[in-house]
């Protein structure tokens, strides 16, 4: 008789795969959802009991991704990703200024704020833009996604899963900003030559005049320094040593009293999805830990794991591509706290998992994001266009990481 322990392995590696990939081949499912039904048949299964399962659902995290998404969705409201592309718009001469201006507000935008949030936004303005100014648009836009990837890796409010992380460490914000932050600007340096390097005949023609740009921007200027100044509150009280889920969830219960913006407004712009997501992918992980199958799956690697950054750095960035960077970093959850230097490993997680999301684009949902509205606008990204630029920049900038991390942290 089969027992039910023994469905506990083929679940989850049904469920993971499902997640990597985004969907099941006639069904009418999303990461999300699959990840949230695996959650559940652990549960029935009774791999793991309700009780516990509840309390392998970590609040805190739920509580930070969800006060970005508010103030993120108020910022977009507002039109200040809209005036910043017309910003770019107008104070650009070249391509390859152009390429550099984009790449640079991509990473410094995703820093502060969800690196998808960036892309959604994003996208839309460098196509109509590259579309007015007769440009190639596939190295402009593989380098929004690939900055937005990079550019997130200098903060715990970057991404998904270094909010997982930033929750988990405690690493205070600014300690985590100055671990990884300087490696984030390096490898924006990286994508930008790169991407030129690749693609040498659109960075070669000439360049245009200030009449050939035209760009449409709508701002709400009232909401728009509410907004600019509660985020500037958040990020001094980040800086000053706040607890971060504290001090987002603050500043978006601020910005949600409002005599003129409807918060169903605000609720319709949030990725529901990527809590439920978290929630499903917390309770599986908690049954993987529940069952001590985490443990075993990582004791054979644990000597070599605990021999520097670059070990663990690269068996990070293959389990991301694997099963995407928020699983990977839920699976490296109970090992970091093990290992010899945890503070090290909790940045080169956060390093790894990142970073790695550039290689393929299947690699992070920011690419995928970019590659989907691009199409929805008439550009096509390939596979392959994408894979010329995200194998060298994701290599060379998990090689700065290491390097850094191995010197400094």
């Amino acid at each position: 008789m089969l027992l039910i322990s023994d469905l506990t392995i083929p679940v989850v590696i049904i469920t993971f795969v499902g997640v990597a990939a985004g969907e099941y081949p006639g069904f009418k499912m999303n990461r999300a959802s699959i990840a949230f039904v695996g959650a559940v048949l652990l549960v029935a299964l009774q791999v793991l009991p309700a009780s516990a399962a509840l309390n392998a659902i970590d609040p805190g995290t739920l509580l930070l991704v969800f006060a970005m998404m508010v103030i993120s969705a108020h910022l977009r409201l507002a039109g200040f990703f809209g005036w910043i592309g017309g910003f770019i718009a107008r104070h650009t001469r070249s391509p390859r200024w152009l390429l550099a201006s984009i790449i640079l507000c991509a990473g410094v935008l995703a820093a502060l704020f969800l690196n998808d949030a960036v892309v959604i936004v994003f996208t839309p303005l460098v196509v109509d833009l590259t579309r007015a100014l007769r440009r190639d648009a596939r190295p402009y836009l593989i380098g929004l996604a690939a900055a937005a990837n990079i550019g997130s890796a200098a903060t715990i409010t970057g991404n998904p899963q270094n909010i997982l992380i930033g929750v988990s460490s405690r690493i205070p914000y600014a300690a985590f900003l100055a671990a990884l932050g300087p490696v984030a600007l390096l490898g924006l340096g990286v994508a930008w030559i790169v991407l030129r390097l690749l693609y040498r005949a659109e960075f070669a023609k000439p360049g245009w005049s200030a009449q050939e740009v035209t760009f449409h921007e709508e701002v709400d200027r009232p909401l728009l320094r509410k907004s600019l100044l509660l985020t500037a509150v958040m990020l001094g009280a980040f800086l000053a040593g706040a607890p971060v889920p504290l001090a987002a969830i603050t500043v978006a219960a601020a910005l949600l009293v409002s005599r003129r913006t409807r918060p169903e407004a605000i609720f319709a712009a949030i990725d529901w999805s990527l809590l439920v997501l978290f929630i499903g992918l917390f309770v599986i992980t908690g049954a993987l830990e529940h069952t001590h199958i985490i443990d075993r799956l990582f004791a054979p690697m644990q000597p070599w794991l605990r021999t520097g950054v670059a070990p663990l750095a690269a068996v990070v960035a293959l389990l991301s591509n694997l099963v995407s960077n928020v699983p990977a970093v839920l699976l490296f959850r109970p090992l970091v706290p093990q290992l010899a230097d945890p503070r090290q490993a909790w940045l080169t997680l956060a390093m790894a998992s990142t970073l790695a999301g550039n290689l393929t684009l299947f690699g992070s949902v920011a690419n995928l994001i970019m590659a989907e509205v691009a199409r929805s606008h008439d550009v096509e990204i390939a596979f392959r266009d994408y894979l010329r630029a995200g194998v060298p920049i994701t290599l060379i900038t998990i090689g700065i990481g290491v390097l850094w991390l191995s010197l400094v942290a």
